[in-house]
């Protein structure tokens, strides 16, 4: 029995010291674990041509409010919205039933100061040839010629009230100034329009060419003319073709040209308003989309990282630098405003030749760290 507990005691301790020994074992393995493989880039000089975006708002290049000039029920919607209309197409007809009878009264008061007119002539001449013959008095001769020109003058203003009619008809068919694009059209048969309304009947569009605007700042103007060296006509004309990006973020596939800046720069924003000018020939664009505009900047002689080596603590940027010994050290840069989704443009923090890190930051890599550098096609192997 004694023999038995010995036997037990001992293959117990033999237990214990195996699993001490394989415990020992892994931590010595934890311990000398290999340093990550990070993909490292060497800092360099070099030339990029970047974007400065700005929001733009995209409009036609004639956008004209159809408003009634007379007051009237619409009777007939002879378009419908997003139609394609030409110069003088009939969009809307407003009750004619009150119009056409002010042009049958008119032409009728027409009519009657016509025949007055006549009346009042053949008695003038007759006035004449009796005063001519010393029958009548020249006061007598005189009344006649007065009462002429009195009748003459009713001819007139019937002629204009005819006249003012025709047009007022005329009012009840609205036509398009232009060939475009029919807008919204919030009211509809039944409805009364007057040149009073608020919204316009609807809005035709000239999209052939679209325009572009955004906003520059006081800075940007001034850096645009080199400081008052060079005009801002003559840069305008210099300057490069731009691109539209559209909501969706695809780009448009024309290119664009700036046009004008507007002469003043608004005292709340601080800014001027800047128009470029687009070819739509297939009617892609829209009045009242909104996008985009990059306008390239080319930059020599700067230092390009990639964006996802950098990280942010309380909105200042950083990166980590790989020194001589492998280990990273985060450091603070300060990069331009210009970028293009992809890099950016370090102006201070970096020089040429130093390595940073590429891969893993933001995740993996700590202040500090020991890593294998390594070109980044290789450490995207993950079997190396």
């Amino acid at each position: 029995m004694k023999f038995m507990q010995a036997t037990a005691a001992i293959v117990a301790v033999s237990a214990s010291m195996s699993m001490a020994s394989c415990g020992g074992n892994q931590q010595q393995g934890m311990g000398m674990g290999q340093a990550p493989v990070i993909a490292t880039q060497t800092v360099s000089m070099g030339e990029t041509d970047l974007n400065s975006s700005y929001p733009a708002t995209i409009k036609g290049k004639t956008d004209i409010q159809i408003r009634p000039q007379i007051s009237g029920f619409i009777t007939k919607v002879h378009v419908d919205e997003g139609q394609h209309v030409r110069k003088g197409q009939l969009l809307f007809t407003i009750d004619q039933v009150q119009y056409q009878a002010a042009v049958d009264q008119a032409q009728a008061q027409v009519n009657s100061a016509t025949t007055a007119v006549e009346t009042a002539r053949l008695t003038a001449d007759s006035k004449q040839h009796l005063y001519e013959r010393n029958i009548i008095s020249e006061y007598e001769n005189q009344l006649a010629k007065n009462s002429l020109a009195q009748a003459q003058a009713q001819l007139a203003t019937a002629q204009a009230a005819l006249v003012s009619a025709r047009k007022n008809l005329a009012y009840t068919e609205v036509t398009s100034p232009s060939d475009g694009v029919v807008g919204s059209i919030p009211n509809r048969e039944g409805s009364l329009a007057s040149p009073s309304m608020v919204q316009p009947l609807t809005t035709v569009s000239d999209n052939n060419d679209v325009y572009a605007y955004f906003a520059l700042n006081e800075k940007d103007i001034l850096s645009l003319t080199d400081g008052g060296e060079v005009s801002l006509s003559d840069r305008i004309r210099e300057m490069p073709e731009v691109t539209l990006r559209l909501a969706d973020g695809s780009i448009y596939p024309l290119k664009g040209k700036v046009a004008t800046v507007s002469g003043v720069i608004d005292n709340t924003t601080g800014t001027a308003t800047v128009r470029a000018l687009f070819s739509n020939p297939n009617g892609m664009l829209r009045s009242g989309s909104t996008g985009q505009i990059l306008i390239p900047t080319v930059q020599e002689s700067v230092l390009i990282i990639p964006q996802k080596a950098t990280f942010e603590i309380q909105d200042r940027k950083f990166v980590y630098v790989v020194n001589d010994s492998n280990k990273t050290v985060s450091t603070p840069i300060t990069v331009a405003p210009q970028n293009d989704g992809k890099n950016f443009v370090v102006t201070s923090g970096l020089t040429p030749g130093q390595r940073i890190a590429v891969e893993g930051v933001g995740s993996t890599l700590r202040e500090g760290m020991t890593i294998q550098p390594a070109d980044p096609a290789v450490a995207q192997q993950p079997a190396q």
